[in-house]
């Protein structure tokens, strides 16, 4: 007998999707990948480390001059750093990808989550199983009364759970209870995340439609300003959809400043009365005074005004070889935040009409350059302060005379001269001296300069953020429905009844026995107690023996 093999046909080759199907494959997965609660989580760590170099690092937008100087300190590093946009971190390329993820990772898991906590509360509740024997928590008992009055009695005290009654094949008059508590858990959980997003969308729109500027103002009735350009801020800073106009209208002027200070010279409390018109006051001219302090601001249209810091503005009258006076004060930035020793330069251009030509004129500018301390102490010429309180004020100046620059219109440092024009001769020193106010210099050429003091000044900053009520609403609702989330728990309970079959194997009328079981949907602490407690709630009869459950058995293995 002779064996041939037959040839077996090859497979044929798995027949691969069409190119439609495997992108939409590969859209989908992505996105059920993105939507996921565990990418969420993720990014929303990655936000928080995203974070990080925005605190630690200066931002451009907060101090130029200190990221500049920054970079300019790391000759090496510091050029990558601001290439990857370590210096504006808020508005970086990379922090608003993660934000953006974030946002629709936390939209796209919710929403299916709202739909499905929707359709369970909607959905009776589930079926008793068939034996509650083996649930971690059980027990049984003869009570008095049919099951249709045993489950009325029964669904009268379960107020507050969803409950659904089904009559059962299993055995003749057997009725099953079914109820469910604790829906409220996911609730708070969806609320939690919904608040979430709401607090996302809510700085998003701060972000884009507000706006931000501060200003100086010298105290004791000074000039003040109003919100009629952003020309008006010494910085200023709008949304990215916000140019600018549009602000609301606003007047502020400053009546007074009050620093408290402890013996240590450690600042207390700022305090400043301040005067200031918007809406209808504007077109009658009404003036409203108020208080602001520290973290507690004026808030007025819509817009904030904050108390944030204070300084010193020293005051100087120079009187011109021909008797023509100017008087000037200008804030000088405090260098030593403990004992406010500022320091600052002022620039004074001569009267127009006392010289013949503006070269003249440029060649007879005034600057003073130097050094204020509020409670002076002198080391031999050497001018230091030795607390903040303005008890004693005194400055040490160097006075230059020659072209300042006011004309040539380019920016100049308010604190400091240019050193190159000092370099070129443009400005020659003319005294070097300490003065205390009344005190005066006079200068070669018949210029006297006079130190009559000094003025407080405050750092007001103004802000205007639409969505800042919505961003408190939302991190409330946040807390509210975290702490839901973790105080409620999820149980369920069934009772099975059935009429008790006497010794001749007929129905009871009068009697039902009562099979109770429990499970918890989340962390079974303390389900025990509440259980059996609920258990006597719902069946006990002072005329009815005691029945344990069998957790207790559980406990009590003897039976004793």
């Amino acid at each position: 007998m002779t064996v041939t093999d037959t040839p077996v046909a090859p497979a044929p080759a798995p027949k691969r999707p069409a190119p439609h199907l495997r992108a939409w494959a590969a859209v989908r997965n992505t996105w059920r990948g993105l939507t996921s609660m565990r990418t969420a989580l993720v990014l929303l760590f990655l936000l928080a480390l995203a974070a990080i170099p925005g605190a630690l690092l200066p931002q451009r937008n907060l101090n130029e001059q200190k990221v500049e100087q920054y970079i300019a300190d790391r000759p090496t590093l510091g050029p990558w750093m601001d290439r990857f946009e370590l210096f504006d971190v808020f508005s970086s390329f990379w922090f608003t990808a993660v934000y953006v993820l974030l946002f629709v990772s936390l939209v796209g898991c919710i929403l299916p989550r709202c739909l499905d906590h929707y359709r369970a509360l909607r959905t009776p509740p589930v079926r008793a199983p068939r034996n509650l024997g083996r649930l971690p928590l059980h027990h049984d008992e003869t009570v008095d009364g049919t099951p249709e009055q045993v489950i009325e009695r029964t669904r009268r005290h379960l107020r507050g759970w969803r409950t659904e009654v089904r009559a059962e094949q299993g055995r003749d008059g057997e009725i099953t209870l079914s109820a469910e508590k604790g829906y409220t858990r996911e609730l708070g959980n969806l609320v939690f995340h919904l608040a979430l997003v709401g607090l996302l969308v809510a700085i998003a729109v701060g972000k884009f439609f507000g706006y931000e500027g501060s200003v100086i103002v010298i105290a004791n009735d000074g000039p003040g300003f109003c919100t009629t350009s952003p020309a008006v801020f010494d910085s200023f800073k709008a949304g990215n959809v916000n140019d600018g106009t549009g602000m609301t209208p606003l007047c502020v002027r400053v009546e007074n400043f009050r620093a408290d200070y402890l013996e240590t010279g450690q600042a207390e409390m700022f305090t400043s009365d301040i005067e200031y018109q918007a809406g209808a006051d504007l077109r009658t001219d009404t003036w409203r005074s108020t208080t602001i302090k520290v973290n507690h601001p004026l808030r007025v249209e819509g817009d904030r005004i904050y108390l944030q810091g204070h300084g010193y503005a020293p005051t100087f009258t120079v009187t011109f070889p021909d008797g023509q006076t100017r008087t000037e004060s200008i804030q000088w930035r405090p260098d030593d935040a403990r004992t406010f020793l500022s320091s600052g330069v002022l620039r004074i251009d001569p009267p127009g009409g006392m010289y013949a030509t503006d070269a003249e004129r440029r060649q007879n500018q005034i600057a003073i350059e130097g050094l204020f301390a509020p409670t002076a102490l002198l080391h031999g010429n050497l001018l230091t302060s030795a607390f903040p309180r303005m008890d004693d004020p005194a400055v040490a100046v160097d006075i230059y005379r020659g072209d300042t620059g006011l004309d040539t219109g380019r920016p100049q440092s308010l604190f400091a001269l240019d050193p190159e024009q000092i370099r070129q001769g443009r400005l020659s020193k003319e005294a070097r001296v300490n003065l205390r106010p009344g005190e005066s210099t006079t200068l070669p050429n018949g210029t006297k300069v006079t130190f009559d003091g000094a003025q407080e000044f405050v750092n007001l900053q103004v802000s205007h953020d639409p969505a800042q009520q919505w961003v408190l609403v939302s991190a409330v609702a946040m807390m509210a429905g975290l702490l839901v989330s973790l105080l409620v728990k999820r149980r369920r309970i069934w009772i099975r009844v059935y009429p008790e079959p006497d010794p001749a194997g007929t129905v009871s009328q009068r009697r039902s026995v009562v099979e109770m079981g429990g499970l918890a949907r989340t962390d079974q602490a303390g389900w025990g107690g509440e259980f059996d407690r609920l258990r006597h709630r719902l069946l006990a009869e002072d005329d009815r023996p005691q029945h344990r459950t069998s957790a207790a058995r559980d406990a009590d293995p003897t039976g004793e």
